[in-house]
């Protein structure tokens, strides 16, 4: 550590005075948190995944300010407060859902249920702030730490002269991506179709089981196109082919295996209770896919979570571990003498940790009304938070923020919290209520953690201070915090108005939330379906053996609507054929990374664009009560045609767009966007 200090050189010496907390860099900040965050809300309710915002904000930031001829760590303040949005979102979808599938909060349309989530995510946030910045120094410091994406970021900042380009990219993708979400929601073309097939006829086809037992069998399967989104072709893209088709996998297993062969052997039963006609077995085949097939694949999730969490287990362990040294480091290093070692005080650090330890205990009382479970409660938030927050910020720190298991670490506090309430004989709705506050707490701490740590370690590069950066994403937690409720009821809202049931909903599947849900329920209310849990557990089981990538990512798929997990994989395909021609072509290293640049910022582009319009079609239908369709459409039944023709068009564009950006061979190679 002595030497890295030694050699630390930041970009923008201490001595230098410069422009940098400044109201024009905070307040684009905090427009970009609230924007970043609401669209990874977006995509995590229906995609079950998040991005990571530190490029897009990166490049926003820089484009915006260099208008006003602002200084280098003016962006780096913009870009910081305007990333933390998306980790104060990453962690409300993971959680905030589960209360009401639940039915803890029996109205999510409430100002109880505002400012309960308010408060999870101002806590959350605010003790994932306090812990990396009792232990910032040291960490940003580790020589052992890589930071893979604090580095590519911070290349991007001192190369910012191609600012305006990667700009225009991502600003045009928005653009696009709005658009064609937009034209699909007024029935230009047909953005998603189902096709039930029969198997045979139900109660005519029969299987012998022992000699003289004959049992009625027969039933249908579904295959659906890929929904044309925008938004799930950019997460296939940014998650490439590989984990595409594991996701896509997931899917075709539920339908293509579990769902025909349930029906299969329930048929003939189940055509007892069905009115005459074939439309009803398309509602039998949506109802065994949700309520047998998804807790199956939650058994999958748990496996899938816990392995990640073993595969990572040195990681851990070494995070641990270099989280207590680190307090005492931390704690025997005096008031740094330069601007870029200024830290919030450690006085005021402890006084905020009691702050947030005393609001807990005030949260989890009004949960539960047990001052047992509150206590209790706390006490587990703050150990674990701390702990989680350091290892949070140490994964961050060797593998960058994408690939941080936020929802493995959340998994781990629930089960915790959970085994813990039912220990001291709390159950039903308040345990729940007290497991989920505490997960919803943790979730948002470590994801703050991991995200600040991120960005803090971008500013030890180009010389921030970290004071001024700290506060500022004190800023971005609260206005994060306060506005990301709105995203979460209007999803929730119209899909309910447009005939779903909203959270959990096909189109709003939220997997993390209801993974999150049934543990608590099944642990400590009770209410779970542990014989189908089990079988996916042995299931997860046997995707580790078979050295599946990604059981998670599997399972994700099997919870996930069919129609997108294809499409997710259709964005992986995209991706392949980019690689296939910018391969052919014999580009020098240069210019295959201006090419991943662009290709990460055109996917990031729509999938921004068409999460901003869903969130404004979703106002839409609050403030009218009608689909969006309802108020202007061009056909009653939109040919199937017009969706193969847009998904086409959108390959071709993500194909084109970045071989467009490969610039000069003899161009220096710019930092490689590492989502």
């Amino acid at each position: 550590m002595a030497s890295e200090t030694k050699d630390y050189k930041p970009f923008v010496p201490p001595s230098m005075q410069m422009r940098e907390f400044t109201l024009r860099a905070v307040l684009l900040g905090l427009v970009m948190t609230v924007i970043l965050g609401a669209a990874n809300a977006y995509l995590g309710l229906r995609a079950g995944m998040t991005i990571a915002a530190t490029y897009p904000a990166a490049v926003i930031g820089m484009a915006v300010l260099r208008l006003f001829k602002a200084s280098i760590l003016e962006e780096n303040i913009a870009r910081t407060v305007g990333s933390i949005g998306e980790s104060v979102a990453a962690g409300a979808v993971f959680t905030i859902p589960a209360f009401v599938i639940t039915k803890a909060w029996p109205q999510f349309d409430s100002s109880m249920a505002y400012w309960q989530s308010v408060a999870l995510m101002v806590v959350g946030g605010s003790l994932g702030i306090l812990f990396v910045t009792l232990l910032r120094r040291v960490m940003v410091e580790d020589p052992e730490l890589p930071f893979p994406e604090s580095a590519a970021a911070a290349e991007i900042h001192k190369a910012g002269q191609r600012g305006s380009d990667a700009a225009n990219t991502l600003f045009q993708a928005m653009g696009i991506g709005g658009l064609v979400y937009l034209l699909g929601e007024f029935r230009l073309f047909n953005a998603s179709t189902d096709f039930f097939f029969k198997m045979g006829e139900i109660g005519k086809s029969a299987v012998r089981l022992g000699k003289d037992r004959l049992i009625a069998v027969g039933g249908i399967t579904k295959f659906s196109m890929p929904n044309i989104s925008p938004a799930y072709f950019g997460v296939g893209y940014i998650i490439g082919p590989r984990l595409g088709a594991l996701n896509f996998a997931g899917g075709i297993f539920a339908w293509g295996l579990l769902v025909p062969l349930l029906i299969y052997f329930l048929g003939p039963d189940i055509s007892k209770t069905l009115p005459p006609g074939e439309a009803a077995w398309d509602l039998i085949g949506n109802q065994v896919w949700r309520n047998i097939v998804r807790p199956i694949a939650v058994g999958g999730m748990l496996v899938g979570a816990s392995y990640t969490l073993f595969k990572m287990r040195a990681s851990l362990a070494a995070g641990i571990g270099r989280a207590i040294s680190d307090l005492k480091k931390a704690s025997a290093q005096g008031e740094a003498q330069d601007r870029t070692q200024l830290d919030i005080s450690a006085r005021t650090i402890f006084m905020g940790l009691g702050l947030a330890f005393l609001a807990m205990l005030a949260l989890y009382f009004f949960f539960t009304k047990d001052y047992a479970a509150a206590g209790v409660s706390a006490v587990v938030m703050i150990i674990l938070g701390f702990f989680f927050a350091a290892i949070s910020g140490n994964l961050v720190g060797m593998i960058g923020s994408s690939n941080n298991p936020i929802s493995g670490l959340t998994l781990s506090t629930l089960i915790i919290a959970a085994l813990l309430m039912v220990a001291i004989g709390v159950k039903g709705s308040t345990g729940v209520m007290a497991v989920l506050g505490v997960a919803a707490v943790i979730c948002v701490s470590s994801a703050v953690a991991g995200e600040m740590l991120q960005d803090l370690k971008v500013g030890h590069i180009l010389g921030g201070t970290p004071r001024r950066m700290q506060i500022g994403d004190f800023l971005g937690v609260l206005v994060a915090s306060l506005v990301l409720y709105f995203p979460l009821l209007w999803l929730h809202q119209s899909n309910i108005k447009e005939g779903g049931i909203g959270f959990g909903d096909a189109k709003l599947s939220a997997p993390q939330a209801g993974l999150m849900a049934s543990l608590a329920q099944g642990i400590v209310g009770g209410d779970m379906p542990w014989p189908l849990v089990i079988v996916g557990i042995f299931m997860g089981i046997g995707l580790i053996m078979v050295q599946v990538k990604s059981p998670m990512l599997f399972s994700v798929g099997m919870y996930l609507p069919l129609e997108t997990t294809f499409a997710i994989f259709v964005g992986g395909v995209i991706r392949w054929l980019c690689d296939v021609y910018r391969d052919r072509n014999n580009y020098n290293d240069a210019q295959k990374a201006r090419i991943e640049n662009a290709g990460v910022l055109c996917a990031s582009g729509l999938i921004a664009g068409e999460a901003l319009m869903g969130l404004i079609k979703a106002g839409v239908v609050m403030a009218t009560d009608k689909p969006l369709a309802s108020i202007f459409h061009f056909f009653a039944e939109p040919p199937l045609a017009g969706g193969l023709i847009v998904l086409v068009l959108l390959a071709l564009y993500m194909i084109r767009l970045p071989l467009s950006r490969a610039g000069s061979p003899d161009e220096p190679a710019p930092p490689t966007a590492i989502m």
